[in-house]
Order: structure tokens, then C-alpha cells, then sequence
């Protein structure tokens, strides 16, 4: 169980104390979550530097998940270097046993095609063992032939939870590797398209009855893979960290060993 992020200077005074430096977030955080998304790797090319201090605030067993950075899934393009300079800043995490997977998330204009399931085979291949997880935001994968794609090539399956307008992907749950991904993105209808700043998309809180739907489909997916994430995107004013105590509160209570 964790969040995508954890470093905002929204959450001081309601997650963190008001005067929290952001140097304190993660072993804060760290103390109630496994797991946290890294999701400033998409924005620029993270560093072993980084991840070596990053890995050094959190106890033994803790997870990081790594957002590909956006020339490997954005651009697209001449972008060997940037693989490889990706891959070698993941030691760090690799060598303490923290790297949980790495989070392949492409945009909503790649769709299904030859050349973009060709590319997620080219994926799979730069990123060496390197475990991988893929998020979809086109609709049109979702079916039996991309999920054998998946299985093939051992790239893992990121479940959504987001708005349904027709080109979005819908809550289907998958297994297609021994990592099992679940991202809640909230429901955010209003803000979805139409929205200033990032952050408003992902404004929503999610009431207890909408998480329950979701736990048995949990259980379900963590009983067929080795290890599953479950991770809250919704990430506005804490409310992640408000639904991921919620669901966390859920699957315990129906017996599930969650960390």
C-alpha cells in the first residue's frame, strides 16, 4: 500500500507537521507506507545520487516504484541514451533491494498498433531484467490479445481505476507477471479534461463504499501474483493518504496481509 508521491508541499499541516522540511517527507512517510511511486523520475532523468540517499531514509523492505522517464514513453525517439542512463540510476535501489518495478505509463494517444506493440517488445528488451509494469490510457488495449502480449513478453498489467469516458481505460483486473498494480486515479469528471493546474485531475476523495468495491478485486489479483501494489494517485490537499489508510483498513479487516 502507498502513494504516488509523497513529497507535496500541500500535505504539510495535514499528513506531515506544518513546518516539515522536504528533506524529513520520506522517513515520515516511511513509517505508515511500504511502498511509494517516484513520480519525478517522468520529468527528468533521475540519478544514482538520488536514489542512494533516497533508499538510505527507508527501513529494510521498503519499495520504490519508478516512473519511466518521458522519452521512453512519451517521445519515443532516439532515445538509447536516455535508457541506458535511466537503467544505471536504478542501482542503487536495485542493490538494497528496494526497486519494486519500474511503472511504463504511456499517454492516451498510444494506441494499439503494430509499431506501439512492436515498441513495448523493444521495452521490455532495453530495460534488461529490470521488472516492468505498463499503464495504458487508451481504452483499446484492453483485451485478450494485449494481455498475451503482456504475458509473452513479461511485462506486468497496471490496473486503473479513473473516470469512464469512452477513450479511458476501464477497472479491469489483470495479472500477466508476478507483480499485480492497482492505481486509483479518483473520479474526477468535472477536472479530468478541463483543468488549470495538474494537481485539480486528481482532486477527489473516494468514499468507503467505492474502495470496498475494489477490495475483493484485490484479493483476487494478489492470489495470483507474488507480490501486489496498491497505489492512490489522488494526491490533492493528502487524500491519498486519507483512502490508502481507508482501503488498507478494508483488506485487513477481511483477513489480507497488507504491509
Amino acid at each position: 500500500m502507498g502513494t504516488a508521491g509523497y513529497s507535496y508541499e500541500d500535505w504539510k499541516g495535514v499528513v506531515y507537521p506544518p513546518k516539515t522540511d522536504k528533506k524529513e517527507m520520506l522517513a515520515l512517510y516511511a513509517r505508515e507506507f511500504s511502498f511509494a511511486e517516484v513520480n519525478s523520475s517522468f520529468y527528468r532523468l533521475p540519478s544514482r545520487f538520488m536514489f542512494f540517499h533516497m533508499q538510505a531514509k527507508t527501513p529494510p523492505g521498503f519499495q520504490f516504484v519508478v516512473k519511466a522517464y518521458r522519452t521512453l514513453t512519451h517521445e519515443r525517439e532516439n532515445n538509447e541514451k536516455d535508457f541506458r542512463d535511466f537503467k544505471a540510476a536504478l542501482a542503487p535501489l536495485a542493490e538494497a533491494g528496494k526497486l519494486g518495478c519500474v511503472l511504463a505509463q504511456f499517454p492516451t494517444s498510444f494506441r494499439p498498433a503494430d509499431e506501439n506493440r512492436d515498441y513495448l517488445k523493444e521495452f521490455r528488451e532495453r530495460m534488461g531484467e529490470i521488472p516492468v509494469v505498463v499503464e495504458f490510457r487508451h481504452r483499446g488495449w484492453i483485451n485478450e490479445s494485449t494481455f498475451e502480449l503482456l504475458e509473452e513478453n513479461g511485462l506486468g498489467y497496471v490496473c486503473v481505476d479513473e473516470p469512464q469516458f469512452n477513450v479511458l481505460v476501464p477497472p479491469a483486473v489483470r495479472a500477466t507477471t508476478a507483480i499485480g498494480y492497482v492505481r486509483f486515479h479518483g473520479r474526477n469528471y468535472a477536472k479530468w479534461w478541463r483543468h488549470e493546474q495538474a494537481y485539480e485531475r486528481y482532486d477527489y476523495l473516494y468514499s468507503a463504499e467505492e474502495l470496498k468495491e475494489w477490495a475483493p478485486r484485490i484479493v483476487r489479483l494478489a492470489e495470483k501474483t507474488e507480490k501486489t501494489f496498491v497505489s492512490m494517485n489522488n494526491h490533492y490537499r493528502g487524500q491519498a493518504v486519507v483512502n490508502g489508510r481507508m482501503i488498507r483498513e478494508i483488506l485487513q479487516g477481511m483477513g489480507q496481509p497488507v504491509r
